[in-house]
């Protein structure tokens, strides 16, 4: 592991490394914040996921989550969203390819020998971060913003017994039934609708997956909330489901980090209070 740079934060450590990913067959950037609290014993993990578009950069730099996460003793671990390099396979929309990987597992050519998030972040840099950090591994979390809201209700869904809990910003909730999905999901895996299921977070609560309890928040003037965004047949399956979901509409936010950072204090105390001994 390369170590690109290291600041002091909150008197944490905010730090930004690169390693060669087994998944994804290529080098990989990620940032970790380590809190105060680490240099005197391990402290829980929380993963965030970021959006279309985005690098590991997008948060560190606009998302405010090192005072709170300084004040809980919180590690937060930000991965890229997708393999990067001249020889990986990409698009030249914004919403497939590379800044787009939906934290998936691709099985399709040209995406399948790079395209592995889903196993990078759930699988590969756990162990990683493992070893190279005070990380208290029995105690994880994770939440995301927009694609990586996708990627962090998905994943913790899928393991329910890795994750303590999880949280999202604006979520892609459904997206078997929106445009970027219906983008994305046959590119990556293909014509077999069964297949893109497993990486829909209303079809895996359709389909018996459950965690006791969800937040949300969603800006009420987020120009992709009608056609991308539209929650309602997640909340159904919740609700249908028995799962707690918190949904907060915020009216008059937007989809920017102007709305991420404002609540982004909010989402670190609630898994903070999870994440508690």
């Amino acid at each position: 592991m390369e170590t690109i740079s290291t600041n002091r934060a909150f008197e944490g450590i905010q730090g930004v490394y690169r390693h060669q990913s087994e998944s994804c067959r290529c080098p990989m950037t990620f940032a970790v914040y380590v809190p105060p609290q680490a240099q005197n014993r391990p402290c829980p993990v929380l993963w965030y996921l970021s959006g279309l578009t985005c690098t590991h950069a997008n948060v560190m730099e606009k998302g405010e989550y090192r005072r709170a996460a300084a004040e809980a003793g919180i590690i937060i671990v930000c991965p890229d969203t997708s393999p990067r390099g001249d020889d990986i396979a990409d698009d030249d929309g914004y919403d497939l390819g590379q800044g787009a990987g939906f934290y998936l597992d691709a099985t399709q050519a040209p995406w399948a020998p790079n395209f592995n998030m889903y196993s990078y972040v759930n699988e590969e840099l756990p162990p990683l971060i493992a070893r190279k950090f005070p990380a208290d591994m029995s105690r994880q979390a994770i939440f995301g913003h927009s694609m990586g809201g996708h990627g962090a209700l998905t994943i913790a869904l899928k393991n329910p017994d890795t994750y303590r809990s999880v949280s999202a910003f604006a979520p892609i909730t459904n997206p078997i039934a929106v445009p970027w999905g219906q983008k994305a999901l046959p590119a990556y895996l293909g014509d077999d609708r069964s297949a893109w299921r497993g990486y829909d977070a209303t079809a895996l609560i359709e389909d018996g997956r459950k965690v006791p309890e969800i937040l949300i928040d969603q800006g009420g003037a987020d120009n992709f909330l009608p056609e991308q965004l539209d929650a309602k047949a997640f909340v159904a399956a919740c609700e249908r489901a028995g799962i707690d979901l918190t949904f907060n509409l915020r009216p008059g936010y937007d989809h920017s980090y102007y709305f991420i950072s404002t609540f982004m204090a909010d989402h670190v105390a609630w898994h903070a209070a999870r994440l508690a001994d």
